[in-house]
């Protein structure tokens, strides 16, 4: 008998597992009923080997039961995501906390104007 695995593409949104992945799969469906096309997301957690980050478009197939929630292996990498920056941002005071003290000026020299 041949064995049938699912095959699904998504793409990751966390890594922060030892060797586990969490991918979205984002589907279009019709509603049984009305018909209206809707979209299906899915969270799967998959096992994977190499380091995948946030962003990355991968391809999962489905597998023998890894652990209690996984059930899908990463069997291929289709897309790099792009590692965004973020620039760090410094926030006013709050009102719990003081303020900065304001910088010093500098003293004015002995024979200039007072």
């Amino acid at each position: 008998m041949k064995e049938r695995r699912r095959v699904f593409t998504g793409r990751v949104v966390s890594n922060k597992m030892q060797k586990t992945v969490v991918v979205v799969v984002e589907r279009t469906r019709r509603h049984p009923l009305y018909g209206k096309v809707m979209r299906v997301r899915n969270r799967f957690k998959a096992h994977t080997e190499a380091p995948l980050n946030v962003g990355d478009t991968v391809k999962i197939t489905e597998s023998r039961p890894l652990s209690r929630e996984k059930h899908w292996m990463v069997s291929e990498v289709v897309t790099k995501g792009e590692v965004l920056a973020i620039p760090e941002v410094v926030l006013p005071p709050t009102k719990s906390e003081p303020p900065a003290p304001p910088a010093a000026e500098p003293i004015p020299a002995a024979g200039g104007p007072a």
